[in-house]
């Protein structure tokens, strides 16, 4: 499939007007594919040859101005518009479209509970293709007008208002929107609806997941309420459409996409097993992002592809905001400190990084792999940066006047920056430069310096270039309460590079840069203050001070500036007085997946996890009172993925109860069994027993994790084969089987598979696409191989093999992160 590039995108934005698309869709034509045919009417400013974009099964006909056109000069994806005359123009596309296996274009999904079918698409980028003939780049606007002939039974949900007769189904015509986000989910769906300031809003899920809906449904109503309502009182232009549907849609690739009316989020968000409330506040993030999108993104859309930080940054930012402005969750920035910090970071210190705005992306598909830690995470840290610096009323005032000079249109960041300078005499033309042009994380060092009086000043070092306005706090012991606890005597506002030192008064038992985490920076600490850490850390105040305090630990970690061991020496010490469920996940999370099984040695392992049980065993006791059911849930399931030995958790799975709680529902049970499977503690026929006790999607998905974990041979060639030999499996079968195949325990019986997986995942990828591509060179990477040979392998691949450009960017990911694996494990210090 041709890739377009940003010069043949603005030579046909040049050329066209896209007035209307009516498309007709007939879901009623079989399990394989589905029909769609599609009417265009646009408008040529000047006579010139052009294309339009489809991925058929079968193109049966195409007419132009109501001439035939040969569907055999179809080339790949490319039908070619020759000779085409200044003014108005109607092509007719027919054809026959494949349903998707892998989350792109049009999905279909039968869910194995009840056998019931549903479909829905996911168009992002370059996929619209798939399901109609589309002009398809984001600066062609149109208004599209959309009926679907579906089974009788279900239901057809579009991004506006549905009516339907005989079976038909007809959605209102869109305002002007971008193609990748036109939307449909259809299937029998279970749906709770309600009214909200005179819109619609509805709800919907697969109908064997109606009970779990059913009971989150208030909490659900109530967020997009308080959220809708909050994002009115920020700004000007209301909700630009008729109506506000989310949909919980399975098999979902991302975490949730933003078509306008139509929200689509992966199903996993409606819970059938116990949650904490952080996993709730992460649901009601993506709720509020996603909201965020209908005006930064669908309103106001990016013109090409290198601005994707005026949908992503901004959605992201907004959400933790407005959730903290206007919901029961008032503390998100620590969750994004804890959570979304580290994915920035990590992916702006590898190869592949990239400007937040880069200057220029090439084509689509090096525009899919800049949907990462940077555009999401960094770009967010950035506008807080911003606002920090600029002032919420002068960027409130800047954001209302982009909306207003670019709604129902396009924009760029040029656009953006002038709006913002309107408002303000601060120079946001350079700050934008400096921030969003640029690569890297900035390392902030304090330097303290006595005085002959007694007192101190503070120097902040800058490695980097982009200027900082931070908070410094200066923390004490409280000696009253034996110099368990740290108390805030006083935080600075200061700015980086600094024209001269900053008194501070008498030194501080801890000083940390960036407090309240305004910044993107990494920072260390001078040796005092990593001395008032190493003893007092969990006694800090406030959370999201600690986060940052846990960030720069784990950040010297995979520097190679704090010994992996230092680290866990740290958790179990602090992490046993936490009260924040972010953090605990967060470190927990850090201190088993990297620390454990890559940062050190494997014959330190046993150990580590040793340290890790003991911890969440002395977290277990803590919360015997059932007063913590969040953090007992969290330290139960470390328990479980970190037991060295079985009889602990399979005398739980045979009881079905955590001795004191909690019960073991379907999360719970699959996750032992997992862990057991991996430690040679279960077989084939348990497994079958516990699928036929669950026989959902998700146990589905847990019964194949578990499988591909037997340490057996013969499980692992079948789980191999199932991923690389045949195209069966569906995007997540196959993460599920990837999830459970590698494990550092049997690092000598899959060991042959190291060599294996360049030649078979070039191969996988090329013919499933960037999807699976995307989820082979995740889960699919031979992640617990942290060797000299490994690397090489993989250095090899990247240069002979020529991967497509999604596992291309996954392998040089990986590999990055194995080479700095190995230099932790050698004490080699790293920028």
């Amino acid at each position: 499939m041709s890739v377009l590039t940003r010069d043949e995108a603005q030579t046909r934005a040049q050329l066209l007007d896209v007035r209307r698309y009516t498309i007709e869709l007939d879901l009623t034509t079989g399990d394989e594919t589905f029909d769609s045919l599609t009417v265009i009417r646009f408008v040529t400013r000047a006579d010139a040859d052009t294309f339009v974009e489809v991925k058929p099964a079968e193109l049966r006909s195409v007419t132009l101005d109501g001439q035939p056109l040969d569907p055999e000069t179809l080339d790949g994806n490319r039908l070619p518009l020759k000779n085409l005359t200044a003014g108005e123009h109607e092509l007719r596309v027919d054809a026959a479209m494949r349903y998707s296996r892998t989350g792109e274009g049009m999905h279909r999904f039968t869910d194995p509970t009840d056998g019931e079918a549903y479909v829905y698409t996911q168009l992002f980028m370059d996929d619209v293709q798939r399901v109609f003939a589309a002009f398809d780049q984001p600066d062609l606007k149109s208004v599209f007008e959309l009926s679907v002939k579906a089974p009788e039974g279900w239901t057809v949900l579009a991004n506006g208002v549905t009516e339907h007769t005989d079976g038909v189904w007809k959605a209102a015509p869109t305002p002007l929107i971008s193609t990748y986000l036109v939307a449909v989910a259809a299937g029998p769906w279970h749906s709770v609806t309600t009214e909200h300031r005179g819109l619609p809003f509805g709800i919907h899920c697969r109908r064997s997941l109606a009970p779990y809906l059913d009971a989150d449904a208030d909490e659900l109503f109530e967020i997009t309420k308080q959220c809708y309502d909050r994002y009115h009182e920020k700004f000007d232009e209301p909700y630009p459409f008729d109506s506000y549907d989310q949909a919980f849609v399975p098999e979902f690739n991302a975490g949730a996409m933003e078509n306008p009316g139509l929200v689509t989020f992966r199903d996993e968000f409606v819970y059938r097993s116990a949650v904490t409330d952080t996993e709730r506040q992460t649901r009601a993030m993506v709720i509020a992002h996603e909201m965020a999108h209908m005006w930064f993104g669908d309103l106001v859309t990016l013109r090409w592809w290198d601005d994707i930080w005026l949908n992503e940054s901004f959605a992201e930012y907004m959400g933790y905001h407005t959730l903290t402005e206007a919901t029961r969750f008032t503390d998100t920035w620590t969750d994004f400190g804890v959570v979304r910090k580290g994915w920035g970071y990590d992916a702006d210190q590898r190869p592949s990084t990239h400007p937040v705005a880069p200057e220029a992306v090439d084509d689509t598909a090096s525009a899919l792999l800049n949907f990462d830690g940077i555009s999401y995470a960094k770009g967010a840290s950035a506008l807080r940066q911003l606002v920090a610096w600029l002032g919420e009323k002068d960027f409130l005032a800047g954001i209302n006047t982009h909306f207003k000079r670019h709604k129902f249109a396009n924009a760029t960041l040029a656009d953006f920056i002038d709006s913002l300078a309107a408002h303000t005499d601060r120079d946001v033309h350079a700050w934008a430069d400096s921030w969003l042009r640029t690569t890297g994380v900035d390392t902030l060092t304090p330097r303290v310096t006595p005085g002959d009086d007694g007192t101190y000043t503070l120097q902040v070092e800058r490695t980097g270039s982009r200027p900082h306005h931070i908070a410094v706090g200066l923390y004490d012991l409280d000696v009253a309460d034996e110099g368990r606890h740290l108390v805030l005597r006083e935080r600075l506002a200061l700015d980086v590079p600094q024209t001269e030192p900053r008194p501070i008064g008498k030194r501080p038992t801890l000083l940390l840069l960036n407090d309240g985490d305004l910044s993107y920076a990494k920072v260390r600490f001078d040796a005092e203050s990593f001395e008032g850490v190493r003893t007092a850390l969990s006694g800090l105040p406030e959370p999201l001070t600690r986060a940052v305090v846990w960030n720069a630990l784990r950040d010297a970690v995979r520097d190679g500036e704090l010994p992996a061991a230092a680290y866990l020496e740290t958790a179990r010490t602090h992490l046993p007085h936490e009260t924040d469920l972010a953090l605990v996940q967060g470190v927990l999370g850090f201190a088993a997946a990297q620390v454990a099984d890559r940062y050190l040695a494997p014959e330190e392992r046993p150990a580590a996890l040793a340290t890790l049980s003991s911890l969440c065993r002395d977290l277990i006791r803590r919360t015997e009172d059932g007063d913590h059911p969040g953090l007992r849930l969290i330290a139960v399931r470390h328990a479980i993925d970190v037991a060295a030995h079985p009889d602990t958790i399979a005398a739980w799975l045979a009881d079905g109860t955590v001795p004191g709680g909690p019960e073991l529902d379907p999360e719970l049970r699959w996750r032992i069994l997992s862990r057991l499977a991996v430690l040679g503690a279960t077989d084939e026929a348990a497994i079958a027993a516990e699928l036929e006790r669950d026989p959902s999607a998700t146990g589905r998905e847990g019964a194949a994790r578990c499988r591909a974990a037997l340490p057996d041979a013969e499980a692992k060639a079948r789980a191999w084969d199932a991923m690389f030999a045949t195209d069966d499996l569906s995007n997540y079968l196959f993460t599920a089987t990837a999830q459970g195949f590698w494990q550092p325990e049997q690092a000598d019986l899959v060991r042959q598979y190291v060599p294996r997986f360049y030649e078979d995942a070039v191969a996988v990828a090329a013919r499933r696409g960037p999807a699976i591509a995307d989820v082979v060179g995740r889960w699919a990477f031979p992640v617990y191989a942290v060797d000299e040979e490994t690397l090489g392998l993989g250095e090899t691949c990247l240069s002979e093999a020529d991967p497509i450009p999604a596992l291309r960017r996954k392998l040089v990911d990986q590999l990055d992160d194995l080479g700095r694996a190995l230099r932790v494990r050698q004490g080699v210090r790293q920028a």
